[in-house]
């Protein structure tokens, strides 16, 4: 039987001819382009290994391919707003887009938004599911990486804001990279960022492992299969390697490129914007604003191929191709759905699609009388409600007060966006 084919996969900000590219990963030979659009940093994403997604960079769609039907855009999916980052889960029933602060989740196979999590105080910059999709990674510009359990998301309750698991605010700067190793919920994490520094933690404790601090700032990050090593790579155009099985016990370090000559990746002349390693941990890929994507091995540390691409490079990842990529006749188990741009439920105006079935767990406890914690609730809320209309002079005049109060947190949030991020271009300033 023979081998599974490795493919890159490869996206650039300019895309004058085709949105994405797919070649083959030791061959160099171009299997497949797919035209419409031009998919913006950490927005690409396989879909059940049969269809292709990629978030429009500064645009509020998300544009989705068959993986055989190249040169037809299949759908559309419409988004609230220009979507920062997207992912998919692994068992191909959920995705995950950053839409300025929150995060929109999607049931695949009915197209329902499910929830829509805001606990981030700036833009999402990245999206990573773990292996088994029970839990998955948000990291922004607001410094902080959340790690939430989907099981827990989905069963909130509607009247509660869900929680993350764990919070890791250890950096300082934004967040630009994530990476999550195999484990599932007792994997380990890596997490990149502007502060210089890349931290590895511990999903089931949160615990922090290790922190190693660079001399510039880290765009990217990735880890091979085996976790013997971790890639990053620098706004300087360098890729470091950090030996993780070699490393002394201390949890901070730093790495000194000229005491680690053996360990540094030189070619790009800009920076690093993603990386990605073979199944077996001997070839490195990467992309870099100097519109080129290298293929690395990993023992030498020498260039073995160069793809020159037409615009900075946005996406660069290594796949086992899957059966659909390769059969011409493979068609999707199932269409994609229309995806709701809103959550579902009366008060969005939103109406159950005909045909849908809705189940509904714990059947033996409707009808039962409401107890006297939930009675007492309920009179309370009369009772505000009726304070309200006395001090505000009814609801005509709670509405114009309501809907003043918004205007005046969107206007403090764009004052705060706009500060957050004129002082992070003052601190990453190169020195002259």
């Amino acid at each position: 039987m023979a081998a599974p084919m490795e493919v890159a996969v490869c996206t650039d900000s300019a895309a004058p001819l085709w949105s994405c590219v797919v070649w083959e990963l030791h061959s160099g030979a171009n299997l497949l382009t797919y035209r419409g659009g031009q998919a913006g940093p950490r927005g690409l994403a396989l879909l059940n290994g049969e269809y292709l997604l990629a978030a429009q960079l500064g645009k509020n769609y998300i544009s989705a391919w068959e993986l055989q039907r190249k040169d037809q855009l299949q759908q559309k999916i419409m988004c609230p707003g220009p979507v920062t980052c997207l992912t998919t889960s692994p068992n191909g029933l959920y995705v995950l887009a950053g839409i300025s602060e929150s995060i929109y989740l999607w049931e695949v196979s009915t197209g329902n938004l499910l929830v829509i999590l805001s606990r981030h105080y700036q833009d999402i910059s990245c999206l990573q599911f773990t292996g088994d999709s029970s839990h998955f990674l948000s990291g922004g510009k607001d410094c902080l990486v959340l790690v939430w359990s989907l099981c827990s998301v989905l069963q909130a309750d509607p009247s509660r804001i869900p929680a993350p698991r764990h919070v890791w605010s250890h950096h300082t700067l934004p967040i630009t990279d994530l990476h999550c190793g195999f484990g599932g919920p007792l994997a380990r994490a890596a997490t990149a960022s502007l502060d210089q520094t890349v931290k590895l933690w511990e999903i089931s404790s949160g615990e922090l492992l290790l922190s190693v601090l660079f001399d510039v700032g880290i765009m990217a990050v990735t880890t091979d299969l085996a976790e013997h090593h971790m890639f990053c790579g620098g706004s300087n155009g360098s890729i470091f390697q950090v030996d993780l099985c070699t490393w002394p016990g201390q949890r901070e370090r730093s790495f000194q490129p000229e005491q680690d000559t053996g360990k540094v990746f030189k070619g790009h002349r800009n920076q690093v914007t993603c990386l990605s390693v073979s199944t077996d941990g001997s070839v490195l890929l990467s992309g870099s604003h100097d519109e080129t994507v290298r293929l690395w091995d990993v023992q030498s540390k020498q260039c073995i191929r160069t793809v020159a691409l037409k615009g900075p490079v946005t996406n660069a990842t290594i796949l086992l191709a899957p059966l659909s990529m390769l059969s011409s006749d493979f068609r999707p188990s199932l269409p994609l759905p229309h995806f709701n741009k809103h959550l579902l439920g009366a008060e969005h105006g939103d109406e159950l699609r005909r045909g849908g079935l809705t189940l509904r767990l714990g059947l033996h406890q409707q009808g039962s009388e409401p107890s006297y914690l939930e009675r007492m609730e309920q009179l309370q809320a009369v009772m505000c409600n009726t304070m309200e209309k006395n001090v505000l002079g009814g609801q005509d005049q709670l509405r114009v007060r309501v809907t003043e109060l918004e205007d005046e947190v969107c206007n403090l949030r764009k004052i705060n966006r706009d500060l957050f991020d004129f002082s992070t271009r003052i601190i990453t300033r190169p020195a002259k």
